[in-house]
């Protein structure tokens, strides 16, 4: 098997997405029903009629992009006869991804997935308070670069890398001050560009202890299933199938760093040329072609998106 299925992470949410999915597929539809149900309020008209400023609301940007994902794959089952357990090597996800991959994968249900996302958004907007923390992406410096940039800007303060997302794309996380100092310093390193980004918390820094905890204890109330197929954590980037590791590296995944461009080239180390970015947006696909030399990275977010997936699909089956 040459193909993984990845799922994208906070930042990829539209107001519309995974509509024209609902309104094409039954077994789509009944992904938004099922999360909704799970919520006990109507999510799915956030997702597809806004506000905006709701649906980027960390508690509910995380459900959201999970429900179009898994409404992705149902019809990519449903319509393309994809099985995760067949067709995929591996399976991975970026950030609150991983949770989607999970759940692609049977290793957690849906319903409690999108419980899960739940408390997992509210607890990191809720760790440190506005203001406080920050994230900037340094572009142009090489991860080795970026961790120095945040290890001199740290200053007895939290900053550390806190997406390595390949292609010369390092996301760092902490204090605001800190954060700003890194800004300032990867600018005199060579960085192409240092900007702040526009979040509502600094995840993925030791700052998000508390929701870590939120989540440790969160995790410890659901069952965990063996995955169908190996699942690329974002931490540790290489395969995991053992349901206490998975529960494990879930809660440090809050804290730790992101490391997907190690896990693409993971994957692409043990033999995968395709990578299926299944739900809302295409920044993983673009990564794939800067991280694996000629990887293909296939977006399936909407209707018209199926049949390529199967030619996709049968393309890496028979390379």
């Amino acid at each position: 098997m040459t193909a993984a299925f990845t799922f994208p992470g906070q930042g990829a949410q539209a107001v519309g997405m995974g509509k024209a999915l609902a309104e094409a597929f039954p077994a789509a539809r009944a992904v938004f029903d099922e999360v909704d149900a799970a919520l006990s309020e109507r999510l799915s008209s956030i997702i597809w009629d806004g506000p905006g400023e709701t649906l980027q609301l960390t508690e509910n940007a995380q459900p959201a992009l999970m429900a179009v994902s898994l409404a992705a794959l149902r019809a990519l089952e449903s319509e393309a006869g994809f099985s995760v357990a067949r067709d995929a090597a591996f399976v991975a996800g970026h950030s609150l991804g991983e949770y989607s991959a999970l759940a692609a994968a049977g290793s957690l249900s849906i319903t409690d997935t999108a419980r899960l996302l739940r408390t997992r958004g509210l607890a990191m907007q809720k760790a440190v308070p506005v203001g406080v923390g920050a994230m900037a992406a340094l572009l142009g410096l090489d991860y080795e670069a970026a961790v120095a940039v945040a290890s001199e800007a740290a200053q007895g303060q939290v900053c550390q890398a806190a997406n390595d997302n390949g292609g010369g794309q390092v996301v760092v996380s902490g204090d605001k001050a800190a954060v700003d100092r890194a800004v300032e310093i990867a600018k005199t390193r060579g960085a192409k560009r240092a900007m702040l980004l526009p979040v509502s918390a600094p995840f993925h820094c030791k700052l998000m202890q508390p929701a870590a905890d939120v989540m440790a204890q969160a995790l410890a109330g659901v069952v965990i299933n063996k995955p169908a197929c190996p699942l690329v954590s974002n931490v540790l980037a290489s395969a995991i199938t053992d349901p206490d590791e998975i529960r494990r590296r879930l809660v440090e995944q809050v804290t730790g760093t992101v490391r997907w461009r190690e896990s693409v080239a993971y994957m692409a180390g043990n033999g995968v040329a395709r990578f299926f970015e299944i739900g809302s947006g295409k920044v993983l696909s673009g990564l794939v072609k800067r991280i694996a030399e000629g990887a293909i990275g296939i977006s399936v977010g909407g209707p018209n998106d199926i049949a390529a997936a199967r030619n996709a699909l049968d393309a890496a089956q028979s390379a």
